[in-house]
């Protein structure tokens, strides 16, 4: 069944989600206060790479069933309204900065015509979501009802428009009562070729569904965290965090997945999402339940710090007067993204300590260079190492990875590379006479 939807924000979440509303059969408006966002999106562009997305958004609006606007009198007859605007860090505090969900839930209120369902997708503090219901109910119409849902999203960035489409779980936080009911009715109707297609629901409360996606981000920075802690006794024992990770991953308990020790994790959720769940824990004086996740943004943000000491260690004890080619710029690949970008980070932090960086990225330069235009950037690998004497590979792009090492060997000025993100073949690179680091392997 075609339903009429509505998209408030068309972020990394909300451009995503209504391209992939429309391409499942339902009519779908997005709306967002910035004009120029909106205009690329009239015409079939995104404002952020995502693969896949062009190709979506082509598709669907050649098809009428999406439009962008920046007028919320345009959404007054959708059936249910997604609240898809960002959540980011507070300044100055770990606290989440709820300024665009509230003031979406006040551009939203006025035009709510009738009974409809609202369901947030935003990453929220526990108790967000009933504070917001108590404003929709007292803003419904005479003798008409406006729902609240809860539906977080687990998307990844570089895979947004797949894990959108086949998401390996739908949750659903509803009000209790009839209310629930009708809401849980609706969002089935919404995802009813999903759900057909075996992604199971679990439907509980508002505030069990706010903390599952709290609790799903620190569990992946845990495990991050956990094998870059491992990383560091590896370094100082002599071992390999690759080889352990491998033999503690073949634990089914364990598995693999996320123990890729290396630079760290960065980006607009993990790190904002832990800081965030922290502080509200302590509002709800729970502090000490969540103080583990104090040292795992200290674990974290150390792999930046011991990637610029390997790098210096690397330039015999100085960066004055080196040249540091860096691989990288985006938080992670298949993504322009370069909020909290441990690439970044230790690009920038090279240097100020005096060397000369030059940033390589397949998609995040344009972003990069308004955010650090002190660093050089090059447009290929090739002039970004050009006279190196340490190449530092930050971002694990698959275009690094297939690197010829003896053909970029010619153009350094010392043959030697730190693998940030432990994704290079080591014996390659020493093959061709690089010399090859990695956080938490040993020298040969």
């Amino acid at each position: 069944m075609s339903l009429r939807l509505s998209v408030i924000g068309t972020g990394y979440l909300g451009a995503v989600h209504a391209a992939v509303m429309a391409d499942l059969g339902h009519h779908v408006v997005a709306v967002d206060v910035d004009a120029t966002k909106i205009e690329l999106l009239r015409s079939g562009r995104a404002p952020f790479f995502e693969p896949g997305l062009p190709e979506l958004l082509a598709r669907v609006l050649a098809t009428g069933r999406l439009r962008f606007t920046t007028d919320y009198a345009e959404v007054a007859d959708a059936d249910v309204h997604f609240l898809c605007v960002g959540t980011p860090q507070r300044a100055g505090e770990f606290a989440a900065d709820l300024t665009y969900v509230d003031a979406a839930v006040a551009s939203l209120a006025p035009h709510l015509a009738g009974p409809t369902l609202v369901v947030g997708k935003s990453t929220v503090p526990v108790g967000t979501a009933a504070r917001l219901a108590a404003v929709l109910h007292s803003a419904a119409p005479a003798g008409q009802d406006v729902l609240l849902a809860w539906n977080p999203e687990f998307l990844r960035e570089g895979h947004a428009v797949e894990d959108t489409r086949h998401p390996d779980r739908l949750v659903y936080g509803l009000e209790a009562g009839e209310r629930g009911e009708d809401a849980r009715k609706l969002l089935d109707e919404v995802y009813a070729t999903t759900i057909a297609a075996g992604t199971p629901v679990v439907a509980t409360d508002l505030a069990t569904s706010e903390i599952v996606k709290a609790a799903a981000n620190s569990f992946l920075a845990t495990k991050i965290s956990f094998i870059n802690a491992m990383a560091e006794v590896c370094e100082a024992a002599g071992a390999d965090v690759v080889a352990l990770a491998d033999a503690i991953g073949q634990d089914d308990r364990i598995g693999r997945k996320f123990l890729g020790a290396g630079l760290g994790f960065g980006g607009g959720c993990l790190p904002k999402d832990i800081r965030a769940f922290m502080a509200r824990a302590g509002e709800l004086g729970a502090d000490q339940a969540l103080s583990f996740l104090r040292e795992i943004d200290a674990i974290n943000m150390r792999r930046r710090s011991r990637m610029v000491d390997l790098a210096r260690e690397q330039c015999e004890g100085t960066f004055i007067g080196k040249r540091i080619a860096v691989l990288g710029a985006a938080f992670k690949p298949n993504s322009d993204d370069i909020r909290d970008s441990p690439a970044l980070s230790v690009a920038a932090q090279v240097r100020l300590q005096g060397a000369h960086v030059t940033v390589h990225d397949p998609q995040a330069i344009a972003n990069a260079r308004r955010l650090w235009p002190d660093l050089a950037y090059a447009d290929t690998p090739q002039e970004a190492v050009m006279g190196a004497h340490v190449v530092l590979h930050l971002t694990e792009w698959r275009e690094y990875r297939e690197l010829d090492p003896s053909a970029i060997g010619v153009l350094v000025a010392e043959r030697r590379i730190i693998d940030g993100r432990n994704a290079l073949d080591p014996q390659r690179w020493r093959d061709a006479h690089w010399t090859y680091r990695a956080l938490g392997r040993p020298k040969i």
